[in-house]
């Protein structure tokens, strides 16, 4: 049997983690962190490896190319840049400069995945918000896009590659139901 998921973010958890990272010893290095999750979906594996040159392109520009020995399983791949994460990233790259890794610990190694999981783990418990992990902010960035996908005249295809699986199987199990969405749908009918 599968374990259970993690929960999908509202709008407002969301919201309420981005307060939380903002009133921590690291807010902007948190704020990113969040982010990276929720507005980009990258898993707590792919933030820890994430380095500054697959960020920040030769002209300057922030856009992400999660290389192929970063991501799990080698699924790399081109994930447009959210304009609140841009922001981030851009307030968090003047704030470390000569860094390597985007995400760096106090001690100014990279942050490891395991350090991340632990993060997102103390930020949900001091919000209450129960049934969530890590991999809660990857969750809701892809049932959102696949909410979206038809409105910016994608597919679900569309939203496989932006989560970096090999399969469409895969992308479906992360995707949550929505029962209002469902008795709209039969009404259209």
């Amino acid at each position: 049997m599968l374990g259970k998921q993690a929960k999908i973010l509202s709008p407002l958890d969301v919201a309420d983690l981005l307060a939380f990272a903002d009133c921590t010893r690291h807010p902007i290095r948190n704020r990113v962190i969040v982010l990276l999750s929720a507005k980009a979906g990258l898993r707590a594996g792919e933030i820890a490896n994430l380095t500054w040159d697959m960020v920040v392109d030769a002209s300057g520009q922030i856009s992400i190319e999660l290389r192929d020995h970063a991501a799990k399983k080698g699924s790399g791949r081109l994930i447009p840049i959210h304009p609140d994460l841009a922001d981030a990233l851009s307030a968090w790259r003047e704030a470390c400069a000569g860094s390597s890794h985007v995400v760096r610990s106090e001690r100014r190694g990279p942050m490891s995945a395991l350090s991340i999981v632990v993060w997102f783990n103390r930020a949900y418990r001091a919000l209450c918000l129960e049934g969530c992990s890590s991999h809660s902010g990857r969750r809701t960035f892809i049932t959102r896009a696949a909410r979206l996908a038809h409105k910016a005249g994608g597919s679900l295809r569309d939203v496989q590659l932006l989560a970096g699986h090999r399969s469409i199987q895969t992308t479906q199990r992360y995707i949550d139901g929505d029962t209002d969405a469902q008795r709209k749908l039969v009404s259209m009918i």
